[in-house]
């Protein structure tokens, strides 16, 4: 069945599936309090507890490189123990580690803290992303995901306006506000997701079958890097822009916000409608193609924005974000698509842990080669980072082929071209 015969998703903007209700509950009370948190998290520990800007980075990269770590063995815990029961486990003690940076005064704490607590976190989010994989199925699981990054897109922004405001009050006791925010919704959505189906666990494995197969699964790895590069526009949006319009256009530096505010209105009320064609493998790589290209595009505008007027400067870097968006919304719903129909049934868990570790990496690698190639280089960079991009997704095409006739050995059911 393809998505443009399933049924309406919502009803004046509600979820009519019940299970995608609660989770858009227990997502939107989350992640505001994420947003909040991020919002606040650097200055609250450089200005009133008095730790060095190059400590706070420490801790970060630190905690990055654990959840990295942690997606693939909590993802495989959820199958094999239940994937409500262990997303529920991870977002209480997520929530209460979070409470503890009210009390975090020291800088080793801090590093043990955000350690434990990345890792959690992201072993949470690759449980989540199992459980909708098992639980939406028929084409069900690339809309339940991009309906849910729709409703992170504005929790989190709320969440920064709240930020914003304990940033505006600049008093200790606003920051803590924030802080308890963040750790109550974080438990709040362990509460809500307590009332999803439950899930039973996967059946024990097979005499021979390796405890966590997704590492084997050759294809399903290669597929993973290549999204992992496809992935490098998100951060490129939120370092490289910032970094080109204030140094290199003649445009405000306010237009940065207005950027990622424009970005993220148009996921929040698009995303759902340009997922459609990716409940089938084949065609999500298809879509993946065309997102890729479109943000390819979206680069080679934005880099014409340098040697400019102000308002030359203004207008073609709001086309170029607005082509962005376009192909960022079409390869989000491609990297579902494919991820979790190249992925055996139940080993979705550890199957999506791994596909998060594509963002990971490009979290890791993007914000070095942005600086490098945009920045420095200039207008010849953002040519060939669109260029890296769409080599990849075109590269993904024999790449997703090649797996799906692998898909009988790896157990993978559910794969269809």
């Amino acid at each position: 069945m393809t998505s443009e015969v399933l049924a309406p998703l919502t009803k004046r903007g509600v979820p009519i599936d019940p299970t995608l209700r609660v989770l858009a509950a227990g997502t939107f009370v989350n992640r505001a309090g994420s947003g909040a948190l991020v919002t606040v998290f650097a200055l609250f520990f450089t200005r009133k507890v008095g730790l060095e800007p190059s400590q706070i980075g420490v801790a970060l990269s630190v905690g990055a490189f654990v959840g990295m770590l942690t997606q693939v063995p909590f993802g495989h815990l959820g199958d094999i123990r239940g994937p409500r029961e262990v997303m529920r486990g991870l977002m209480f003690v997520t929530g209460l580690l979070s409470l503890t940076l009210l009390v975090i005064r020291d800088f080793w704490l801090l590093i043990l803290l955000m350690a434990v607590f990345t890792g959690v976190e992201a072993g949470a989010n690759g449980v989540r992303n199992g459980y909708i994989a098992r639980i939406a199925t028929g084409g069900q699981g690339v809309r339940f995901k991009a309906y849910l990054r729709a409703i992170t897109n504005v929790a989190i922004g709320i969440g920064a306006l709240l930020g914003g405001l304990a940033l505006a009050v600049d008093e200790t006791w606003a920051y803590l506000s924030v802080i308890a925010l963040d750790g109550i919704g974080t438990i709040g959505a362990g509460l809500l997701y307590a009332s999803l189906p439950h899930i039973p666990p996967a059946p024990e494995r097979a005499e021979g079958e390796p405890r966590l197969g997704v590492l084997r699964d050759l294809p399903y790895v290669v597929v993973t890097l290549l999204a992992g590069i496809i992935a490098m526009h998100f951060v490129i949006i939120e370092v490289g822009i910032p970094l080109w319009v204030a140094e290199h256009t003649a445009a405000p530096k306010s237009m940065v916000a207005v950027l990622l505010v424009l970005n993220t209105a148009a996921v929040a009320l698009f995303q759902v409608r340009l997922a459609r064609g990716s409940d089938k493998v084949m065609s999500s790589v298809k879509l993946a193609i065309y997102g890729a290209a479109m943000i390819a595009g979206g680069f080679a505008i934005i880099s014409f924005a340098s040697g400019v007027g102000r308002t030359a400067a203004i207008l073609i870097l709001l086309v170029g974000s607005g082509v962005h968006v376009v192909g960022e919304m079409l390869t989000s719903g491609a990297s579902w698509g494919v991820s979790m129909g190249l992925a055996p049934v139940e080993r979705q868990g550890q199957y999506q842990g791994f596909a998060g570790l594509g963002f990971s990496i490009a979290n890791v690698a993007a914000p070095t080669l942005t600086t490098l190639l945009c920045i420095e280089w200039g207008r010849p960079g953002w040519f060939i980072l669109g260029g890296l991009i769409l080599s990849a997704a075109l590269l993904n095409q024999p790449v997703c082929a090649w797996a799906l006739r692998t898909r009988e050995k790896y157990g993978a059911a559910t794969a269809s071209g």
